[in-house]
Parts: C-alpha cells; structure tokens; sequence
C-alpha cells in the first residue's frame, strides 16, 4: 500500500539522509511533500519553507532535532497523521507522549531501513 508522506526537515543536500529518503520514497511508489528551511526540489518533490496544510498524510518522517520540533508540534497534530516517524537523532519522548494523548501512531526508526526491508 502507497502511502501519503510528509518529509519534515527535508534538505536539498543530496548527502543528508531527508534528501535520501525522498528519493527512496518517490522510487518506492509513494506521494511525497516536503518541508525545509531552504526552498527547492529533490527529484521533482518542491520543498515548501511555508507550512501548507497538507491533506491525507499517512506518515510524517522527522528530521528535525527534538528541541527544533517542539514548534511543530501543533501543525503535525493538524494534519492527523496516521503515523509519525522518529529517525535517529529526533527521538523525543515529550512529543511521544503529546502523539499517544491524540492517538497518533509513532515510531523510533530509520525510514531508510524500514523501505529496505518493506516495514515501510
């Protein structure tokens, strides 16, 4: 099943893994968005600097350190995510808590690893 993800933290660096995961995404088959700090594209996925109010998103993937996501943490809840993935360096146990409170799904992975071995 295709899933609807939003990349957070996405960087327009093609050595950082957000950029890498877009490019696995979109050569996985799923729809993908993104937002960085720095406008661009990653393999036709425009990187949007302003927060959009995305429909139907599945997963949001994070690459944002935890003391950078505390002020995103209204708009992800917005969205109503089904799914938020923490990769390693984002781990955030207060955000897990505020995730659990909403009934948001979470998990402490590499969405790298997790489209690798299809746990995607």
């Amino acid at each position: 099943m295709k899933k609807k993800t939003l990349v957070i933290g996405a960087s327009l660096k093609p050595d950082r893994y957000s950029n890498l995961v877009i490019h696995r995404l979109i050569q996985s088959g799923h729809k993908v968005v993104a937002f960085g700090i720095k406008q661009g594209t990653v393999n036709g996925v425009q990187i949007d600097t302003d927060l959009m109010p995305y429909k139907d998103i599945d997963i949001v993937t994070l690459y944002l350190n935890p003391n950078n996501q505390k002020a995103y943490y209204d708009y992800i809840l917005s969205l109503k995510p089904k799914r938020v993935i923490f990769n390693p360096g984002t781990e955030n146990p207060e955000f897990y808590n505020i995730l659990k409170l909403n009934k948001i799904d979470f998990e402490v992975a590499c969405t790298l690893v997790l489209l690798s071995t299809n746990q995607y």
